[in-house]
């Protein structure tokens, strides 16, 4: 595959230019597919080694390219190389290309394709924190709880699939001054019988109640801060209410997570820190690091001079914490419970200077480790809308893409016949909703547009899923066609080249993909796969053709299918074998 092109290239730059030819493994890259055109396989920028200081930098560039270009001599792995400008493009065996990139599938590790290549010999594997979704106790799953939870999950299976150790965390917001005003309210308000029935629902409408009676009610108000005290101080009653609020909270989310294909490994929250958080505000006292303000609250200064002008407030006036205590109480926690090599936060664009002051902080308080946090953020989703209205909550969400899906579905001329429809449907409005969410950069915001978004033949998550189910029905029908051995020669249209060298692009893909932390990339990629797989069902059929021309095509097919499942799992979608 594309890293015995790779290596063999760089040996050959090696020998020209007397350098070790891993100088040159990296400067390398597969050349994008365009439909239809010819192109050479792989190109090297000669900026890149001018930078390296491989070549000097006070030459015309144009000139170096054609020089190097007329230096490099042919063989029987490359068969053409060319001088563009400031860039040399080489072109290899065209038979050889297809046995090297195909002959890999088909030995029970095709989910394995591209995930061991020498690119990410560079990549620091080791353990991986992510810390996403992180929805608030006692309240219905909110919808715009989704974008969290789909991208650090993303993240995750990115790192895993590359390698690391991957800790999937979600930090529940179940700690503050609301679970005061909820313990108050279902004192006066609630009923065990209804939590029972529907937990989140009757919670939700308790916390409407109690927050109107708090308006104008001293008493309620009162009642709340008296209800968060006995907490703060662990109260058996007051602690036992609020861990069945928790308990119910997680099993419903659990239900939820297990529609989106999402689970954790640990299921924090800012409760297990709030002891921790008053000792590290004892630890910034004592290095000096905590200051009090005109208001009586706790600070730290983070001004470049030191002159209060930018702060962070760590501590409320009446002695309690804030979020960002728990936050950097937790952080702290983590680095010795788990030893961590990187940690990723995954929460949307607002909470940008809250992480910036926490990692802040903490390289302020000496934890050096800080330097591995990272803040990945988002942006909006503007017009959410189900058929009834504004949407709230994701349920509402997953139903409608799965009502949607299943109306398209019922309407379509080729769909299968399926044995729980519901469930394909469920899987492929998942889908739509993924790749709508990462087709672009994390941080825009966009307008959310369910038409657009379950369209079978547009850049959707649909046509993924169907592409996947045509490839599967297509190697099922064809089961008997198969062979271990395939005859390369016979795979040299362009159709079939255009897809080869598409694949030989997937490690550079999830390359910048683990380097950057945007699925974008990855989506963009598969979309295209699909669109040339589309080209091949139309130019080489299977079906009626001889059989070793059969079983050389099928080979074609279910590499691509392969890669195709292989991303999908690592964007967080459940192909689908049928639809």
């Amino acid at each position: 595959m594309a890293c015995f092109f790779r290596r063999s290239i760089s040996a050959k730059l090696g020998r020209t230019l007397q350098q070790p030819e891993d100088a040159f493994i990296t400067a390398l890259s597969a050349v994008p597919v365009f439909k239809k055109q010819q192109s050479a396989d792989f190109k090297l920028p000669i900026s890149t080694l001018r930078i390296s200081g491989i070549l000097p930098s006070n030459v015309d560039i144009q000139q170096q390219t054609e020089t190097l270009a007329n230096q490099l001599r042919q063989d029987s792995v490359v068969e053409e190389i060319s001088a563009g400008p400031g860039v040399i493009h080489f072109k290899v065996n065209r038979k050889l290309l297809v046995q090297k990139v195909l002959g890999t599938f088909g030995k029970d590790e095709d989910e394995k394709f591209g995930l061991n290549s020498e690119l990410f010999k560079t990549l620091k594997r080791g353990t991986t924190l992510v810390e996403y979704s992180s929805p608030n106790i006692a309240k219905k799953f909110h919808a715009g709880h989704l974008r969290s939870t789909i991208i650090g999950n993303f993240i995750a299976n990115l790192k895993q699939s590359l390698g690391h150790h991957v800790i999937r965390m979600n930090y529940l917001g179940d700690w503050g001054m609301q679970f005061g005003l909820l313990g108050a309210g279902f004192s006066q308000f609630g009923c065990q019988e209804k939590l029972k029935q529907n937990p989140l629902q009757h919670l939700f409408e308790v916390y409407v109640q109690v927050n109107k009676e708090a308006e104008h009610n001293e008493d309620m108000k009162q009642a709340a801060r008296d209800f968060f005290r006995q907490l703060e101080q662990h109260e058996s009653e007051a602690v036992s209410l609020w861990q069945q609020f928790r308990e119910i909270t997680v099993d419903e989310y659990q239900r939820v997570y297990k529609r989106l294909g999402v689970h954790f490994d640990v299921y924090s929250g800012e409760s297990f820190h709030q002891d921790r958080a008053q000792e590290v505000v004892q630890q910034l006292q004592n290095q000096g690091l905590l200051k009090t303000s005109d208001r009586g609250t706790g600070v730290v200064d983070l001004s470049a001079a030191g002159d209060m002008s930018s702060v962070c407030t760590v501590l409320r006036s009446d002695g309690t914490t804030l979020y960002i205590t728990r936050d950097l109480a937790a952080a702290i926690d983590r680095t010795e419970k788990y030893h961590f090599d990187e940690m990723i936060y995954v929460t949307d664009k607002s909470q940008a200077n809250h992480f910036s002051q926490l990692f802040q902080i903490l390289l302020a308080a000496g934890h050096s480790w800080a330097d591995s946090c990272q803040h990945v953020p988002f942006g909006l989703v503007r017009g959410m809308k189900t058929r009834s209205g504004e949407v709230v909550f994701l349920e509402d969400v997953l139903d409608e893409a799965r009502s949607r899906m299943l109306h398209n579905m019922s309407r379509s001329t080729t769909t299968k016949e399926l044995e729980n429809p519901e469930d394909t449907a469920e899987k492929v409005g998942i889908s739509a909703l993924i790749v709508q969410d990462f087709k672009g950069p994390l941080l825009s915001d966009y307008t959310f547009d369910w038409e657009r978004m379950l369209q079978a033949q547009g850049d959707t998550g649909v046509f993924l899923q169907y592409t996947h189910a045509r490839l599967c029905s297509l190697i099922q029908r064809n089961e008997g066609a198969q062979a271990a051995i395939f005859d390369p020669s016979l795979l040299l249209e362009q159709t079939s080249i255009s897809i080869v060298q598409h694949l030989l692009r997937y490690d550079e893909v999830l390359l910048q993909s683990v380097q950057d932390l945007q699925p974008k990339h990855l989506v963009n990629f598969l979309l295209k796969l699909c669109h040339l797989i589309a080209s091949a069902h139309r130019e080489l059929p299977v079906r009626g053709s001889r059989q070793d021309v059969a079983q050389a095509r099928l080979r074609l097919f279910s590499g691509a299918c392969s890669v195709l499942a292989s991303g999908m799992r690592i964007l967080g979608i459940t192909p689908v074998d049928k639809m």
